[in-house]
């Protein structure tokens, strides 16, 4: 049963992972069309820049629930490469429920204030032709945190199907935290 669940998982960080491969994309040609309208027509737009940014910060704030996943985000792996597959995945449940989940539950609470107020003053960029409707970007953070607590929840349910895999193979072993290969 929890196979499939982490399947599920899987395939939607596998879209995710896709549409944010198109907006990285995107991305590009449009710093491609800024630098080529900069320097060679002398011509820039401010709107243009900021949208650079817009969609930057949308690839990094989806992003993280994406390489959470693919197991790209950052540990001490110094520590954790001498650990055996079972105690890695103690580790990864321990640290996804008591240090990530939290984190990003108190930061999706507290975001959703931050784009409230920015919707109801109508907030619009600060410099002459920017971007207007300012909290469409500010809307990604809460929608970028609830996407990382379904990360989380997906990793950890892979991390359960690793610590099962591994107990199952190797009963007797004593494998604890501090324990290395």
């Amino acid at each position: 049963m929890l196979i499939r669940v982490e399947q599920f998982y899987q395939r939607i960080n596998r879209v995710a992972g896709k549409i944010l491969s198109g907006v990285l994309v995107l991305m590009t040609l449009n710093v491609f069309y800024d630098v080529i309208m900069r320097y060679f027509f002398h011509n820039s737009s401010v709107g243009m820049q900021e949208m650079e940014w817009h969609l930057f910060s949308v690839i990094i704030l989806f992003g993280v629930s994406v390489a959470l996943l693919d197991e790209g985000h950052v540990r001490v792996d110094f520590l954790y490469d001498r650990y055996k597959p079972r105690t890695k995945a103690l580790i990864n449940i321990i640290g996804t429920v008591f240090f990530l989940l939290p984190l990003a539950i108190l930061i999706l609470s507290g975001s959703f204030s931050f784009v409230w107020d920015a919707y109801s003053i109508g907030e619009i960029s600060e410099d002459p032709g920017g971007l207007h409707y300012r909290w469409i970007i500010k809307g990604m953070i809460p929608l970028a945190f609830a996407y990382l607590i379904f990360s989380a929840v997906g990793y950890t349910v892979k991390n359960i199907n690793l610590f099962r895999q591994f107990s199952q193979k190797d009963p007797q072993a004593g494998d604890s935290a501090g324990e290395v290969n």
